[in-house]
């Protein structure tokens, strides 16, 4: 057998890397194959899907688009359920945000998705409503006072470093609650509750600060 000549099979490698599209662009890695990642958006660094953190109380969840509703009820005129489809229809917005586990580590992500007043807007908030539920598939719950989700503009996203939220990530929406700790970011949502009585979700009702601001008490 004759033998290799190493400089010959070094050209040929990077010829078929190029040719066969196998080379990234700078500063972007693949994502699901037909996506691109994004891991620096207006000069700000993001931490890639694979090296950010992730906590779920009964793993992932999985969930078929197209059998996917997102229920809007309780103080609102006009309950309704959305197929993923339909809020995708809707405006977007995107902004640079970081997440803050309560244990201490966190990640910085480019987040897409509609705002949560968008939605309310369709469905008509009633006056008396002050609290919002997010329930998940899971079986978790957490809430927001009303006035924070409006007032900061929180979204709802559908997208994180410009590749669709992948599934261990809360497909098809997770809750970007700027400014909390980690466990108020609601994933895998399939249904809002708009209500006027305060309410503890699944790390609140054991003990965990209700308001979760970050760089405040974790415990109430």
């Amino acid at each position: 057998m004759r033998p290799i000549n190493l400089t010959i099979l070094c050209l040929y490698l990077l010829v078929f890397t190029v040719v066969s599209g196998c080379l990234s662009p700078p500063q972007r890695s693949a994502v699901d194959g037909n996506e691109i990642e994004v891991t620096v958006y207006n000069d700000i660094e993001l931490t890639p899907i694979d090296k950010q953190g992730n906590n779920a109380i009964k793993g992932t969840q999985y969930i078929d688009r197209n059998i996917y509703r997102l229920q809007i009820d309780g103080l609102v005129e006009n309950p309704t359920e959305l197929t993923y489809d339909l809020i995708l229809e809707y405006p977007s917005t995107s902004r640079v945000v970081d997440m803050n586990c309560v244990e201490g580590w966190g990640f910085t992500a480019k987040w897409t998705g509609v705002l949560v007043e968008t939605l309310f807007n369709d469905v008509v908030v009633k006056e008396n409503a002050t609290t919002v539920i997010f329930y998940c598939a899971d079986g978790y719950s957490t809430s927001h006072d009303l006035n924070y989700l409006l007032d900061n503009d929180i979204m709802l996203a559908y997208r994180i470093n410009d590749v669709t939220l992948p599934t261990d990530r809360g497909f098809p929406l997770q809750l970007v609650a700027e400014d909390k700790y980690g466990y108020k970011w609601a994933k895998w949502i399939t249904g809002i509750e708009l209500t006027d009585a305060e309410y503890s979700g699944y790390w609140e009702s054991r003990g965990y600060s209700n308001k979760a601001d970050f760089g405040g008490p974790a415990f109430e």
